[in-house]
């Protein structure tokens, strides 16, 4: 199998498509061959994207060159650790569109939402959650965008609210105005579903929220910023308030997210760890704290894992995240096309490429009954096709679908339409195996 050489936007779209034979030639894992020599396609960028030479170089780099911790050294070798450092937070901020000192660097999503929930239970005025506040999350979270919110519901004694999904995969706005009330402290969703690819509306929600009852509105975005441009200051105007989101789903390493927040929302929120770094002045009778960002980032931080997501960051500016977009869009929009040839195969979520990211779960039926994903998963493994098997963090989709599990393909930067084509044919032998 030989990579497209170009991408598969190409017709569909005035963008200048991406040459995805040379950006393929970044990624030395993708000329692997797994099984007795089958070539790895590799469909699970959703769960974690592969790394460039450039972003693995820049690490290396950090540890040959200049490793020390940050910020305190006055040698030469701190000075350089700190400049790569902070250096990778100004390159997320330009990405963003952001001020440098409303990013703070986390260790994924994950710890990004729950520093949120944890300290608005610690917060004054506007932002604390207590007895009788509701929080508003919807069907289709993230366990990582649910769990802490039912936990800051059990020690505050607010209620956890949702927003259904419609049977083709989208949100049930319909209901939009009753769960918005004014006792609507939080409202809290994802910006493209990890399961069902949807892309949600969530500028119109959050002003909606704004005008009800001022709620804070955080985002989840860890598969938005990784596929789309993305301007938080314009989100801001409609109402976002805390955006989070990871390093590893957009070509950088793990143990490294981004929590980022407006400047005025953040210098109220208190800190969510203690120790050094995050204060100002500490005495035996009491602490004040450090400026932002680093009020939020308390401890040696991930310092060559930013360094890391920084490279990410140039390599995505470098290909230009208009034409990343547009290459997720055709290639979701193809295997969505070849995916609806296989009998007895079910899309979950939308079936169409309107408002719709690179990640595409389905369920497959053949005539002795339905096939469990990991058996599914097997089968395409060993033909050398990587797919993510389960319930993808999202149990409470898989049950609004009735569906204990499901196979999901995940696209990105590097990936083709030959690929696509690899999917589609180890399906045929699944079929085989099971039908």
């Amino acid at each position: 199998m030989t990579p497209s050489a170009v991408s598969a936007s190409a017709a569909a779209t005035s963008v200048p498509p991406l040459d995805v034979a040379a950006v393929r030639a970044d990624f030395p894992v993708l000329a692997r061959t797994v099984h007795e020599g089958k070539p790895l396609v590799y469909l699970d960028s959703a769960a974690t994207s592969q790394k460039p030479r450039q972003v693995l170089q820049a690490m290396d780099s950090y540890y040959e060159l200049h490793n020390a911790n940050v910020h305190r050294g006055v040698h030469a070798l701190a000075e350089e650790a700190t400049a790569l450092y902070e250096g990778a937070r100004d390159k997320v901020a330009a990405f963003l569109g952001a001020a440098r000192e409303e990013v703070v660097f986390t260790k994924n999503s994950t710890e990004a939402l729950n520093l949120v929930a944890n300290v608005l239970a610690w917060g004054a005025g506007p932002y604390l959650v207590g007895p009788g506040d509701e929080v508003l999350v919807t069907e289709m979270e993230h366990h990582s965008n649910i769990v802490p919110w039912q936990l800051l519901c059990e020690r505050t004694g607010a209620t956890l609210r949702w927003i259904g999904i419609t049977d083709d995969g989208r949100l049930d706005l319909s209901r939009l105005d009753e769960l918005l009330t004014e006792r609507t402290k939080v409202v809290s969703l994802v910006h493209v579903s990890n399961i069902l690819g949807t892309v949600n509306p969530v500028a119109q929600i959050a002003a909606r929220a704004k005008a009800v009852s001022g709620a804070l509105v955080v985002v989840d975005a860890s598969q938005a910023v990784p596929q789309l441009p993305y301007d938080v200051a314009a989100l801001a105007q409609a109402g976002v308030d805390l955006v989070a989101f990871t390093g590893h789903k957009m070509l950088g390493p793990t143990g490294i997210g981004v929590l980022w927040g407006r400047r005025e929302v953040l210098e109220e929120l208190p800190p969510f760890l203690g120790g050094g770094e995050m204060i100002s002045v500490v005495t035996m009778a009491g602490s004040t704290y450090a400026a932002l960002p680093h009020k939020f980032e308390a401890g040696t931080p991930p310092i060559a894992e930013a360094v890391g997501l920084g490279a990410a960051v140039d390599y995505l500016t470098g290909l230009g995240m208009e034409r990343v977009a547009a290459h997720e869009q055709a290639l979701t929009a193809y295997a969505l096309e070849r995916l609806s040839e296989v009998d007895g195969l079910r899309v979950i979520g939308p079936a169409t490429p309107v408002d719709r990211g690179g990640a595409v779960s389905f369920v497959l039926d053949t005539a002795r009954g339905p096939v469990h994903s990991h058996d599914v998963g097997q089968v395409l493994d060993a033909q050398g096709v990587a797919v993510r098997v389960g319930n993808h963090c999202a149990r409470p989709v898989c049950d609004r679908f009735g569906v204990p599990a499901t196979t999901r393909a995940s696209f990105y930067v590097y990936s083709t339409t030959d690929e696509v084509d690899a999917l589609v044919a180890g399906l045929a032998k699944v079929k085989e195996w099971f039908g």
